[in-house]
């Protein structure tokens, strides 16, 4: 049997056709509307939706300003660097890709994962910050989609070492961290801008849209340092802390007429390029920071109040017991024993006794507010991070040996900046100088302190300390005149004086016939050679003032020829 098939036919209402072309035909009618619309009189939303998936803000860095030495040489320098980021959700990279990757950016492939795992579920991670250009080519070579880059900058320090606590230096994010890079940031930093771009998918941009609010560079920083001379004070200094073995140093040199700091250098110091291996104490600017007892060298504050005040003369004779005197249970010594001697031997020859008997003589708020007036106990203002005030008790709490031991320097903390600054009253006939790391040529107007004729007293005194029969003969130099004055103290440790560890200095000016600089140097804990301030401290001060006198064209006061110095074994010792 067999079926023949049988078409099965379904006739459609003609209606619903005609409703379904109609449907369509509006359809067609409202989208063409639309798009006019929109291409038409709303042509911004196009842009905006268009901006949303290819336009980018991006920020525009600002160049950090430059620090300058006075003479204009650059000290810090902004350089163009490349860092290298991802979008871990947009990177199409397979591991043979990944591996490239890490090998052309100088890191572990597993490092590069981690980066990348830590970065999940954001829009952006750092990849490696700050890499020289050859490496950022090496990158944009393998054309990695979601890898991208863009353009910071790196600080670079010309001078290095020399002015390494002086400059400070930048973290990765080009913020000042120490030293005036710090203390500047908002002067030096200026305000990144930002620029609208189109980028096409992977991250190239292939349209610069332009600025949306320009960059602010930031301003340069001229500082009153002389790249020269810091250069000069710092291998000078490096190789005194080098000869004596000394844990560490400082010294500073002021100009005396506009109270400019010239140079500012510290040992140990290190390689702000190359900051691996920094450890903290390379880090401090001992100068400025670090406070000690100063030792005699305070001895010629206490005779400039004796003298201001009437107490004494020059020629004052000072009975010095022998060399020996005990006040309430304490024993004051001499390293030179005398019956007496005259105020001017008093200091030349740095006699303890004669200068507790002459404070002693002297009432206990005039001497407390002479070292106040001259800017102990308070931070020298500076603006420089960190500054020390030091330590200076009030008169009120003074018992008699303390008045007596603090007119030789125990007793009291002084920063060497500080130090330096209270001898700007003695060159500059009694007047103390304001002190500054900025360039400010010309004279600086300052406090009267002292009488004239009291200052060049004193000066005179000071001169005396380092001619033969003085603690400080090392610190002579041909041509010219030098004043000064030594100090040797004992290390404070625990609340009580380390026997054997020493804090060497020297504080002096020159020419003396017309006073142009001030250098002060301490070396702490020197263990070869010596550890007088005369042998250790003022050999290093002779060497830098002799070269930054040259340096500066300073006329000559004294005959050229050649010192007959004595030998450090035979060198005066001092007090201490």
């Amino acid at each position: 049997m067999s079926f023949a098939a049988t078409p099965m036919l379904v006739r459609l209402p003609v209606w619903r056709a005609r409703v379904v072309l109609v449907l369509l035909l509006l359809g067609f009618v409202a989208v063409g509307g639309r798009s006019g619309y929109l291409q038409g009189v709303r042509t911004a939303f196009l842009k905006e939706e268009g901006e949303a998936r290819y336009a980018r803000l991006i920020e525009a860095p600002a160049t950090r300003g430059r620090i300058l030495d006075r003479n204009g040489e650059p000290l810090a320098i902004s350089t163009p660097v490349k860092s290298v980021w991802a979008m871990p959700e947009e990177l199409e990279a397979d591991r043979r890709q990944r591996a490239a990757l890490a090998r052309a950016l100088a890191m572990p492939l597993e490092a590069l994962d981690r980066k990348l795992a830590e970065g999940a579920g954001r829009d952006f991670v750092y990849l490696k910050r700050q890499v020289p250009p050859e490496i950022a080519q090496r990158v944009a070579a393998l054309k990695i989609p979601g890898v991208f880059e863009h353009r910071e900058y790196r600080r670079y320090y010309p001078v290095g070492a020399v002015t390494a606590q002086v400059v400070g230096f930048t973290g990765v994010d080009d913020v000042g961290q120490e030293g005036m890079e710090l203390a500047y940031q908002s002067r030096l930093a200026g305000t990144a801008g930002s620029r609208r771009v189109i980028k096409d998918r992977h991250g190239g941009v292939v349209e610069d849209i332009g600025a949306v609010q320009p960059a602010q560079d930031g301003a340069d920083l001229v500082l009153s340092i002389d790249s020269k001379i810091q250069t000069l004070a710092y291998h000078a200094l490096l190789d005194g802390v080098r000869k004596h073995r000394a844990r560490a140093g400082a010294a500073i040199v002021l100009d005396v007429a506009s109270g400019e700091i010239l140079a500012l250098v510290n040992v140990p110091s290190y390689n702000p390029n190359n900051r691996a291996k920094l450890a903290g104490a390379q880090l401090r600017n001992r100068a400025l920071t670090d406070v000690f007892e100063p030792g005699s060298t305070l001895k010629p504050l206490t005779i400039a109040l004796a003298l201001e005040t009437g107490k004494a003369t020059p020629r004052t004779m000072i009975d010095t017991e022998g060399g020996q005197l005990t006040i309430a249970n304490y024993t004051i010594r001499d390293a030179h024993p005398a019956r007496a001697m005259s105020v001017t031997k008093v200091l030349q020859v740095s006699s303890n006794i004669g200068a507790a008997k002459i404070a002693l003589s002297l009432p206990s708020e005039a001497m407390w507010d002479l070292y106040r007036r001259v800017g102990l106990g308070h931070p020298p203002e500076l603006g420089f991070p960190g500054e020390a005030a030091g330590r200076l008790r009030h008169y009120s709490t003074w018992r008699p040996i303390e008045q007596a031991t603090m007119a030789y320097g125990h007793g009291i903390s002084v920063s060497l900046v500080q130090l330096a600054r209270a001898y700007t009253m003695f060159a500059r006939d009694g007047e103390l100088a304001p002190i500054t790391l900025l360039r400010n040529p010309g004279y600086a107007s300052g406090q009267k302190i002292l009488s004239t004729q009291t200052a060049r007293a004193v000066r005179a005194m000071l001169e005396s300390a380092v001619q033969p029969g003085g603690t400080g003969p090392l610190a002579r130099i041909a041509g010219w005149r030098v004043a000064g004055k030594t100090g040797t103290a004992h290390k404070l440790e625990n609340g009580s004086y380390a026997p054997d560890k020493y804090l060497s200095s020297f504080v002096g000016f020159a020419p003396v016939s017309a006073p142009r600089l001030i250098t002060a140097v301490v070396i702490d804990e020197p263990s070869t050679g010596g550890y007088y301030g005369g042998v250790v401290a003022a050999p290093v001060f002779a060497k830098v003032m002799r070269g930054a006198l040259r340096m500066l064209g300073v006329p000559l006061d004294a005959p050229a020829e050649p010192l007959e110095l004595p030998s450090e074994s035979e060198h005066a010792r001092e007090s201490t």
